[in-house]
């Protein structure tokens, strides 16, 4: 299956290490790149801004859905190929799913893990079929981003509250290229890879 558009889930805000703005800018272009479009949340700054930025740069497609009251606060770019204003953040995340082939999940805080929740939720429960990954970009110390995250989901799987096949159910990634072969065979031929701290 050939991936057209991607929704991306990342920072807002930079962060204390420049190398993960960096990811997020190169990410942008790579996608624009490989002629794949980008829906994003549609604001300006942090990882978000140089997300869109690259993409930009490469002449690609970037989509951002963003609510009303973000807008009012100056949060959100005017100079996408396309801005989509909701009424709220759930609709806002309802949309991203909508134009979406793959999630792709890049460093962020506690908003970029309540969309990746959310969306690896409704893939459980059936509500979608779309595939998820997690880009374990590596930081300045040399460890990948998403390494503490995976091993406290292993911790989760061992105490009895998370199944194997969960776990299984998300591609795990150090780098673009890695994480769109993944997306791609998830999405054409249903294959996993197996999410664990290391991978």
């Amino acid at each position: 299956m050939s991936l057209r558009s991607i929704c991306v889930f990342c920072a807002s805000s930079p962060g204390t290490d420049s190398a993960l703005l960096d990811v997020a800018r190169e990410v942008g272009a790579g996608l624009a790149r490989r002629g794949i479009r980008v829906v994003y949340g549609g604001g300006g700054s942090g990882l978000m801004g140089a997300l869109a930025d690259g993409a930009l740069g490469e002449g690609g497609e970037v989509v951002g859905i963003i609510p009303g009251f973000m807008v009012d606060r100056e949060w959100g770019r005017q100079d996408l190929t396309e801005l989509h204003v909701v009424d709220s953040m759930h609709e806002r995340k309802a949309r991203m799913a909508e134009h979406a082939d793959a999630f792709l999940v890049l460093p962020g805080g506690i908003g970029t893990l309540e969309e990746f929740f959310e969306v690896w939720t409704w893939r459980q429960i059936g509500l979608h079929s779309t595939p998820i990954a997690l880009l374990d970009a590596h930081t300045g110390s040399g460890q990948g981003f998403w390494q503490p995250l995976l091993s406290a989901l292993r911790g989760i799987y061992e105490a009895g509250f998370v199944s194997e096949a969960s776990l299984e159910d998300v591609v795990v990634a150090a780098t673009l290229e890695a994480a769109l072969e993944g997306l791609a065979e998830r999405a054409s031929a249903g294959e996993t890879c197996i999410l664990r701290p290391g991978s």
